[in-house]
């Protein structure tokens, strides 16, 4: 039996991203952000775990009070049977129905989605963080760039 870890590096290795969705960051700002469960079978668990995961095209929508992911991308299992998963279907997101309203009110607004921002396991089961984000526009993504190049630049003269 494997000894626990204490504190913070036992939560750092359960809460380690399978998937980070890079570029939700550099399209939008991300105003929001909540923790929702992810209903998935048997077959997409052992190939989320065997990595190919793609958040890039995803996005979540409501339909009927229930918050459903989409075009969120996980690849048949190879050892896997007839019963194998369709790699682009919907998938549902777990939360309480409070949170689901609240997000749908203010994703409603003018220009606001919600954008998986990384997917990662939690004690076994696979959680994702799902953002309320707005548009970024040309020359916020093109500031953005700038700052980092000189961050990149002054950490480079400070190391000489």
């Amino acid at each position: 039996m494997a000894k626990k870890q204490k504190g913070g590096a036992q939560q750092a290795a359960n809460r380690s991203p399978s998937v980070d969705n890079r570029r939700a960051r550099y399209e939008y700002h991300i105003l929001e952000s909540l923790e929702a469960g992810l209903a998935l079978t048997g077959t997409e668990i052992k190939s989320i775990r065997a990595g190919g995961v793609t958040l890039g095209e995803a996005y979540a929508r409501i339909r009927e009070g229930e918050l459903w992911l989409l075009n969120m991308h996980i690849p048949a299992y190879k050892e896997g049977s007839f019963s194998n998963h369709e790699p682009g279907r919907a998938r549902k997101l777990l939360l309480h129905k409070e949170q689901i309203e609240r997000l749908g009110g203010r994703a409603a607004e003018k220009g606001l989605t919600l954008v998986p921002l990384r997917m990662y396991f939690t004690r076994g089961k696979v959680k994702i963080e799902i953002g309320l984000a707005k548009g970024k526009k040309i020359w916020d993504k093109r500031a953005a760039e700038s700052e980092r190049d000189v961050k990149r630049e002054l950490a480079r003269h400070a190391r000489s």
